[in-house]
């Protein structure tokens, strides 16, 4: 009888810890989910006071951990400029995604002499022919969170800037390292080395720093300091 007594007695705890608030592993089983969320809500970065032309913030980090970026510029047909961009430590962020700064990820903006043409969530894009007139232009990749902060180090934005030149019926191309993809009306290209997000129409995607450019005839190429 004592035996059988010990047994339902053992049953009955089997049966109600896990019906009951805490039970065997119950506080275990828990523990990875709070890890997890402490961690996601962990802040990335230190805020600066700085901000771009469009008030954005910058969000400095280590530079051993950086993101970097370089854009490749191409002529295109019929005038347009194909743009490649590269990226390390980097990775685009889908459309849709949460607003909250990740280590390492968000987008591009894509500027033309300071005027952003487009919003980049890949490494290429296309730069329609209009939107670069004769002349020297600018562009300029600058790589942003996804809750719109710049990535920044020593206080500056992750950004590269290469030079166009349209001297004929067709443009040259300017670059530096790296090339990215972008949401948006069509920009022109060139970048260097070093830089984060903006936006403007058009956009294009890349990995890893560094970029060329090529022109075709009636065009003059310049590459952009990195």
């Amino acid at each position: 009888m004592s035996w059988t007594r010990r047994s339902r007695a053992v049953l009955a705890v089997c049966v109600l810890l896990p019906a009951g608030s805490a039970g065997c592993g119950a506080g275990d089983a828990r523990e990875p989910a709070r890890a997890h969320a402490t961690a996601s809500a962990a802040p990335v970065g230190e805020l600066l006071d700085d901000t771009d032309a469009e008030g954005r913030r910058y969000r400095e980090v280590a530079a051993e951990h950086a993101p970097e970026v370089g854009v490749e510029v191409q002529p295109g047909t019929g005038g347009d400029w194909d743009i490649r961009l590269s990226v390390r430590n980097f990775r685009f962020s889908p459309p849709g995604t949460r607003a909250e700064a990740r280590p390492g990820r968000g987008l591009a903006y894509l500027y033309l002499d300071d005027g952003l043409v487009t919003r980049l969530r890949g490494p290429g894009h296309r730069l329609a022919a209009r939107l670069v007139p004769r002349g020297t232009h600018h562009v300029t990749v600058r790589l942003h969170a996804d809750d719109g902060t710049v990535w920044a180090v020593a206080g500056e934005p992750v950004e590269n800037t290469a030079d166009i030149t349209v001297s004929g019926p067709r443009p040259t191309a300017a670059e530096g390292p790296g090339a990215s993809t972008g949401e948006g009306p069509e920009p022109t290209a060139a970048e260097r080395p070093g830089a984060t997000g903006g936006e403007r129409p058009g956009a294009s995607t890349g990995e890893g720093p560094g970029a060329t450019g090529a022109a075709g005839p009636g065009a003059v190429a310049a590459r952009g300091a990195g």
